[in-house]
């Protein structure tokens, strides 16, 4: 990340990536111990929208994540994700 987090920024930090793996997992491997950093080279940005509270921009992020992958039938999980986050 480059810097130092504090203590509440180095909480939601982990509750990001937490809400990442259990709940949008859009290619169904929360259950899998194994796979527990799939999603982590999405989380610096999500987490810096997450900072600004900019759930429209979280979307955005996530569903051109979903296009850009092999997952654009998993579309629908972007909007919840934002609604949790932001």
């Amino acid at each position: 990340m480059g810097q130092k987090l504090s203590l509440s920024e180095l909480e939601l930090y982990r509750r990001t990536d937490e809400v990442l793996h259990y709940l949008w997992d859009p290619i169904g491997v929360a259950g899998i111990p194994e796979a527990r950093d799939e999603y982590h080279s999405y989380l610096p940005v999500v987490f810096s929208l997450v900072e600004k509270r900019d759930a429209s921009a979280i979307c955005a992020y996530l569903f051109h994540v979903l296009l850009k992958t092999s997952a654009p039938s998993c579309v629908e999980s972007v909007t919840p994700l934002a609604s949790i986050v932001a």
